[in-house]
């Protein structure tokens, strides 16, 4: 339906209505989207992405080498098989999201170049509105929904986190920061050094490490990684017997959530065990010479920050070849001619890379409101780590730290269409959590327990996000295999949710 709206002493502004607005057509929109046509059909919705396309972390993302670091059998969709290696390109996962659009006709409903700038709750309306700009045309465009489905991620897609570090205005050469790498950069025969210790720095080196005259990793602190063949053997097994694509998708994605399952518990079970398991594939590339104490042991127990794969071990390789090296100390200041480390080494650099994370972006830096106030996400509390208390007819995909995001994305599609459905049966048009009596004066914490995960974008953010619980339906589990079973059936008429 649209509509035309005029303020006082502005221009007129088109709206149109929808049952439901997804944010974003990344991931986990394209997924909100096929599940809102399967599982309600009779719901009218769209998609608003700011980008140009579809895709987001990977359009965002266009350094050399970009790739998945969780297998595509769990980070692929439950219904749409994953036929490739389990490590996958960004062209590779665009290409399959590409073809769950165009094979579910989703393409009509995804409004590209759409940034949002707020979104407000009217309780007498009992709706969103939600105010947008074409970024092609700086059109201002409104949209009404009953329901706001937020699936925009967590980061700043317009920009990644570097510190300032003393000296940087100083350095003669190029400083980039892989989420904003420029497409004309010629790294052939250049000298790099790529900071950071993540999975993004782990891709990028050995991406690069051919073309580079060298490339340096220079971390603070080093980090786990999980080394193995980009293949899996028991659906290339399965593909000589002839299953069928589906039945390979479903049993592969089975056997390897099982392999996490046991991966996880034995890191917190048996730590030092994990850790030295761990190190001992490193050393299998590196050789007994190499100091893999210093430059791979990280300070921390597995799983405390999440675990790269590294297919066919290209980063380790590389350095044992000689075309990439570690360093493994902190930056003094930035030089003319590079940088200056705290042991008083340095390094000559032509081209430095700040593979050093992202900015938390809460909402999609979206101005929300509820009846005219501001809303304040970290004065709420989560239900199931998918909707607020206060915050009514909203949903919000965060992914697994620990699994693929994509199997959240799924679970939560689930919820918010069985969600959807049981309003319609109750005749209510708002549903809002709020914490009943025996709720009230619970131990409140964070979103994210620091001891159990603390990777330095989300530490830098805590603070903007919503708290959690100590009880159920108010924690946020982030555990698939508890989050499977107990999901589908959450009660619905718990007294946690209000229905209008």
């Amino acid at each position: 339906m649209d509509m035309k709206a005029t303020a006082a002493g502005t221009t007129e502004v088109q709206t149109q209505h929808f049952d439901v607005v997804i944010v974003g057509a990344g991931i986990s929109g394209v997924g909100g989207a096929y599940h809102l046509t399967k599982q309600c059909p009779d719901k009218s919705f769209v998609v608003l992405e700011s980008q140009e396309d579809f895709g987001g972390t990977w359009l965002t993302h266009r350094y050399p080498g970009i790739r998945s670091d969780s297998d595509l059998y769990t980070f692929g969709y439950r219904f749409k098989p994953w036929t490739g290696a389990p490590i996958a390109t960004a062209a590779e996962i665009r290409r399959y999201m590409g073809d769950v659009i165009a094979e579910n006709d989703l393409g009509r409903h995804i409004r590209y170049r759409h940034r949002i700038s707020s979104a407000s709750w009217s309780s007498e309306r009992k709706c969103w509105t939600v105010d947008a700009t074409r970024t092609d045309t700086g059109e201002a465009i409104r949209f009404t929904a009953n329901f706001l489905w937020m699936c925009q991620g967590y980061y700043r897609h317009s920009e990644g986190y570097t510190p300032e570090w003393p000296g940087m205005d100083r350095f003669r050469g190029q400083v980039v920061h892989p989420q904003t790498w420029p497409e004309d950069l010629e790294i052939t025969g250049k000298r790099v050094v790529v900071i950071g210790s993540g999975a993004t720095a782990a891709t990028l080196v050995p991406a690069i490490a051919s073309d580079c005259a060298h490339v340096t990793l220079l971390q603070r602190s080093p980090t786990f990684f999980i080394t193995g063949r980009n293949a899996n053997e028991l659906a290339d097994t399965l593909r000589e017997l002839d299953i069928p694509e589906e039945w390979i998708h479903e049993i592969v994605r089975r056997k390897i959530l099982k392999d996490q399952a046991t991966f996880s518990r034995r890191s917190f079970e048996e730590p030092e065990k994990v850790k030295q398991e761990l190190l001992s594939a490193v050393r299998a590339y590196l050789g007994p010479d190499f100091d893999v104490d210093r430059h791979f042991t990280p300070r921390y127990r597995p799983w405390r920050q999440r675990i790269a794969f590294i297919p066919d071990g290209d980063l380790f390789r590389g350095i044992r070849d000689g075309k990439a090296s570690v360093v493994t100390d902190e930056i003094e200041s930035f030089t003319e001619a590079g940088l200056l480390l705290k042991s008083g080494e340095t390094l000559d650099a032509d081209i430095i890379v700040t593979a050093t994370g992202f900015n938390l972006n809460v909402l999609g830096d979206i101005a929300f409101s509820i009846d005219g106030r501001p809303l304040v996400f970290s004065d709420t509390v989560t239900y199931r780590g998918a909707m607020f208390t206060g915050v009514p007819n909203m949903a919000w995909v965060f992914g697994y730290f620990r699994a693929s995001w994509t199997l959240r994305a799924d679970l939560i599609a689930d919820f918010v269409c069985r969600l959807l459905r049981h309003m319609d049966a109750r005749g209510a048009v708002s549903v809002t959590p709020n914490l009943r009596e025996a709720d009230e004066g619970m131990h409140l914490g964070p979103w994210v327990d620091p001891e159990n995960f603390n990777p330095g974008y989300l530490m830098r953010g805590l603070d903007l996000l919503p708290k959690q619980g100590d009880r159920p339906p108010w924690r946020h589990a982030q555990d698939y295999w508890t989050e499977k079973d107990e999901l589908p059936v959450a009660d619905l008429d718990d007294g946690t949710l209000v229905y209008e």
